[in-house]
């Protein structure tokens, strides 16, 4: 847990992500990343200087089945309050949309869910469970499909909302969320949705795990262009 401590308050650190008074919202998909960062966010309040709340929040696409109560009662022991928001996103994405590639929409539609919940348990802020791979192979994802160099920045205001998005685990490498949910035994839950493990994002996993069978350092050294000249992509505040 020491390292994966250390990757949020080097986040928190460089980009501000967390601030006194914050009431912060864990969107909570019941997957090793989201609950490796509950478990160390409720830590990361007992040891550091500043004073902020926790609420895990999961919103539900009503798929089936998908037994939350594991997450409920890692909640209850770590003292964190748990708001579950069902919905029938799944549904209108697979059935009435019918959607080829529909990995965005289900994203936005969780992301506006969610965002609406900050407002209505009065959080300010929502962190989300991403890692350093997730950030890498966002960016693999857009210039391969987008033609641009672009990945989600770890702090970003949805000026829509007034809510803040931070990513406290983007220094975090993907094989130590997954040591640590073996070690911590985190109640992890499967995702009963029918594409996964089928996307894009799976394409990138996939892609990355070759490059860095000849480049091992790779995912340090795109992380390390998305901070300087010419990119800048993630600037820092401090």
């Amino acid at each position: 847990m020491k390292k994966t401590l250390g990757c949020i308050r080097k986040a928190d650190t460089d980009f501000g992500l967390i601030e006194d008074g914050d009431r912060i919202a864990l969107g909570i998909s019941g997957g090793k990343d989201s609950l490796l960062l509950l478990h160390a966010l409720s830590l990361y309040r007992k040891f550091t200087h500043k004073n902020f709340e926790l609420h895990a929040v999961t919103v539900t696409s009503g798929l089936q089945p998908f037994d939350l109560s594991p997450v409920r009662a890692l909640c209850g022991e770590l003292e964190v309050p748990y708001h579950i928001v069902e919905t029938q996103i799944g549904e209108i994405v697979f059935e009435y949309r019918k959607e080829k590639n529909p990995c965005a929409l289900c994203a936005k539609m969780r992301r506006a869910v969610l965002s609406n919940t900050c407002n209505e348990i009065g959080c300010n802020k929502l962190a989300l469970g991403h890692h350093r791979e997730d950030a890498v192979n966002t960016l693999l994802m857009s210039m391969f499909y987008e033609g641009r160099f672009h990945t989600f920045h770890p702090k970003t205001l949805l000026s829509r909302t007034g809510i803040t998005v931070i990513r406290p685990l983007v220094y975090l490498p993907e094989k130590h969320v997954i040591h640590m949910a073996k070690v911590l035994s985190l109640p992890v839950v499967t995702s009963p949705c029918p594409v996964d493990g089928k996307t894009a994002r799976a394409e990138m996993d996939d892609l990355m795990r070759e490059l860095k069978k000849k480049f091992p350092d790779a995912p340090d050294r795109l992380l390390h262009a998305l901070q300087h000249e010419p990119y800048e992509l993630w600037q820092k505040e401090t």
